[in-house]
């Protein structure tokens, strides 16, 4: 999700590149995944959903993370690249997507994800041959901690348990790419640097403690959450551009609003300790994947999309309605019918995330058929 031009490696040109619409297949899968997903969603809230499957209700996790989140980070990645087999991640991972909601046994669609993972790493080894950074290598462990949670899933191991995984792959990920742009803030030195690396293999060891002793790992998880939410708070330049105008504020405000839930996972991990269910574990869950993942792609895609498909996606005020609606709809969700006990607000709340999705995605897509009028 980094709005940073790809980098042209020697020796390479357009002739290397699959054209727009290979990269807007690719990026359909992933659209694809996230119906689905959200039709799982309807299920498990017990909701009326288009396809009532209890399929999609048990994938709806990794459909969401891999087969949408995983398809989007990865395209982008291949993008920057700019080598044919860099493609094969979000292909991977789209199609996992694809055989984990058909009638296919589940284990081929897991397959496929473990080579998308597998896959991302390769062409991380790719862009660090070209110019090694802090940035890359806290990308870097996220990715390891995506391939550990698809292998581990692929092997028998439940989705609860492997939580923390799925949350590191892209929490990294995204932090990787905020130091990337951050470079320009005058806060941002070696020493900053080293420290966002270390919070993030302190964040992958508490996640692999967190497998063979829950108890020690998810405090260690907890702090190091909170330690790197603090690190972004004092060196991401979302903190200086919240007060300037247009594009640069909705952006930050996004962003700002995603550190917050990051808060709240971080609380529950430092005080809860281990969660595998119940309301707990539904605040975990949809704090960071909604609140803060589903808010980075909102601020980001004017900046993704044009990058990939090399269509504009001008930024408009209406962008605030469906972020808006979805943190109005998670605090109603996980801090009044989670910590409350309150089933239908948990529905309500529920609900209104699915909504303001959609909503983004219409949002998005008109504004790209618009262009700049």
């Amino acid at each position: 999700m980094t709005t940073l031009s790809p980098a042209r490696r020697p020796g390479t040109g357009t002739a290397t590149r699959p054209r727009v619409p290979a990269r807007l297949g690719l990026l359909l899968l992933g659209g694809f995944a996230l119906l689905a997903g959200l039709d799982g969603a309807l299920v498990l809230l017990g909701l009326a959903a288009p396809v009532d499957s209890l399929r999609l209700a048990e994938v709806h996790g990794p459909l969401m993370v891999f087969g949408f989140v995983g398809t989007v980070v990865t395209l982008e990645r291949a993008v920057a690249v700019r080598r044919p087999w860099a493609y094969l991640a979000p292909g991977l991972l789209g199609a996992g997507g694809i055989a984990l909601v058909s009638p296919l046994p589940v284990v081929v669609g897991q397959v496929a994800l473990v080579g998308g993972s597998a896959m991302l790493l390769v062409a991380y080894a790719a862009i660090w041959r070209r110019q090694s950074s802090v940035a890359t290598a806290v990308q870097v462990v996220g990715a390891l901690m995506g391939l550990m949670a698809t292998a581990l899933w692929w092997r028998g191991l439940g989705i609860p348990q492997l939580a923390p995984l799925l949350i590191l792959y892209l929490v990294l990920t995204i932090a990787g790419e905020r130091l990337e742009l951050s470079r320009l803030s005058p806060s941002v030195d070696q020493q900053a640097e080293q420290w966002l690396f270390g919070i993030g293999l302190g964040l992958a060891a508490g996640a692999v403690v967190s497998l063979v002793l829950p108890v020690a790992g998810y405090p260690l998880l907890g702090l190091g959450l909170l330690a790197l939410v603090g690190w972004l708070s004092r060196h991401d330049v979302a903190t200086r551009t919240v007060r300037s105008a247009g594009l640069p504020r909705y952006m930050a405000c996004c962003l700002l609003a995603g550190y917050v839930w990051l808060v709240v996972v971080g609380g529950i991990w430092l005080v809860q300790g281990p969660v595998y269910g119940g309301p707990a574990y539904d605040a975990m869950m949809h704090a960071v994947f909604l609140g803060f993942v589903m808010s980075m792609i909102m601020a980001h895609a004017p900046t993704i999309l044009p990058a990939v498909l090399r269509r504009p996606l001008p930024y408009r005020p209406v962008m605030y309605v469906p972020a808006a609606l979805l943190h109005v709809s998670l605090l109603a969700r996980v801090l009044l019918g989670d910590a409350y006990g309150h089933p239908a607000l948990v529905q309500w709340g529920g609900a209104l995330n699915i909504v303001a999705v959609l909503l983004f995605v219409v949002v998005a897509v008109a504004s790209v058929l618009r262009g700049t009028r």
